[in-house]
C-alpha cells in the first residue's frame, strides 16, 4: 500500500500532470468498497467515498438494475433511504422499485463520464413501476425504464401516473433529502396537480435535462462528514418561501429547447472539462487514500 500511496503522489507532481491517468479509469477499476469508515469527500461531482455499502441485488421491495456495471455501492445513509423509498413506494400501487446508478464502489468519477454520482450519496430511481422482483441479472440488463416525458419535451406521457406524484413527494419530504432532478416536463406536471395548500416540498423537485426515465434522489451530507461539501446553494437559500413553479421554470420548455442560434463569427468555446478528463489531482488529496486501501 506504501508504495501505491508514493505512486500516487508522485503523480499528483506538476511534472507528471501530462502522464497522469484519468481518474475515472482508476475508480472504475476497483470491484470492491474500501475497508474504511463510511464517509463521502468532496462534491457531488468532484470527490470519492470511503466504506461504501453494497445495496443488495434484490430485496422485498426493490431490485438493482444493470449489475454488469457495478455501480450500486453507496453510503449506509442512502442505502437505507432507498430500502425506506421502496417500502413507501408500494402503499402507492407499486410492487417496489428498480434502482439503477448509485455510486462506484470506491466513488469517484465514472467511465461513462456521469456527471455526479462520486459520494455515494445520489441514486437514480427508475420510472418503470416494479412489476416483477424477480428479474434475472439477464433480464436486467435488457429492460428499459419507462419514459416519461413527451419527445417535445414539453409535458409528460400516459406512463406518468399519480403513483409516481405520491412517491416523488414522499421522497421530497423526507429530512435525508436535499433535492430530486427531474425532467422539467414532470416537474411542470406536478406543479399542475400538486394540492394548493401543500405545495412546499415541491421546491426540492429540480428541472434538469436527461432525466426522462428516472429520477435523482440527491441526499444531504450527513452530519458527521466534515469532508462532504454540500451543495451551494441549497435548496433552503433557493426557495425563500417558494416552490420553484414560478416563471423561471418555463424556460426549462422555451428558451433552453429553443436557443438562438451561435453567431457563426464568434470562436466556438472550449468544451468545459468534466468528470472523463479529471485526474486525481482535481479530486480532494485524501481520495488518493481511498484509491489505495485495501
Amino acid at each position: 500500500m506504501v508504495r501505491t500511496l508514493l505512486l500516487i503522489a508522485a503523480l499528483l507532481t506538476p511534472a507528471a500532470a501530462q502522464a497522469e491517468p484519468k481518474a475515472n479509469q482508476l475508480f472504475g477499476a476497483h470491484k470492491a468498497a474500501s475497508r474504511q469508515a463510511p464517509e463521502p469527500i468532496g462534491s457531488y461531482a468532484r470527490g470519492c467515498a470511503a466504506g461504501l455499502v453494497q445495496l443488495p441485488e434484490t430485496g422485498p421491495t426493490w431490485q438493482a438494475m444493470r449489475l454488469s456495471r457495478n455501480r450500486n455501492w453507496g453510503h449506509p445513509e442512502m442505502i437505507r433511504f432507498l430500502q425506506d423509498l421502496s417500502v413507501e413506494a408500494t402503499r402507492h400501487g407499486w410492487r417496489g422499485i428498480y434502482v439503477g446508478d448509485i455510486s462506484q464502489p470506491r466513488g469517484g468519477p465514472m467511465t461513462s463520464g456521469h456527471a455526479s454520482h462520486q459520494i455515494g450519496l445520489d441514486a437514480d430511481i427508475w420510472m418503470l413501476p416494479a412489476r416483477r422482483l424477480n428479474l434475472s441479472r439477464a433480464e436486467r440488463e435488457k429492460i428499459s425504464s419507462a419514459v416519461v416525458r413527451t419527445a417535445d419535451q414539453r409535458g409528460v406521457t400516459a406512463e406518468w401516473t399519480a403513483s409516481h406524484h405520491a412517491i416523488m413527494r414522499a421522497a421530497a419530504l423526507d429530512p435525508r433529502v436535499d433535492r430530486i432532478f427531474v425532467a422539467a416536463a414532470v416537474k411542470i406536471e406536478m406543479c399542475k396537480t400538486a394540492t394548493p395548500a401543500d405545495t412546499r416540498w415541491l421546491q426540492k423537485i429540480r428541472p434538469i435535462y436527461g432525466h426522462d426515465a428516472h429520477f435523482h434522489v440527491r441526499l444531504k451530507c450527513p452530519a458527521d462528514a466534515s469532508g462532504c461539501e454540500t451543495q451551494k446553494p441549497t435548496v433552503a437559500e433557493l426557495s425563500k418561501g417558494g416552490n420553484g413553479c414560478d416563471e423561471t421554470l418555463m424556460w426549462w420548455v422555451t428558451e433552453y429547447l429553443n436557443p438562438p442560434k451561435p453567431d457563426p463569427k464568434q470562436p466556438k468555446e472550449p468544451r468545459p472539462r468534466g468528470p472523463r478528463d479529471y485526474t486525481m489531482a482535481d479530486l480532494p488529496q485524501r481520495c488518493a487514500a481511498v484509491l489505495a486501501a485495501p
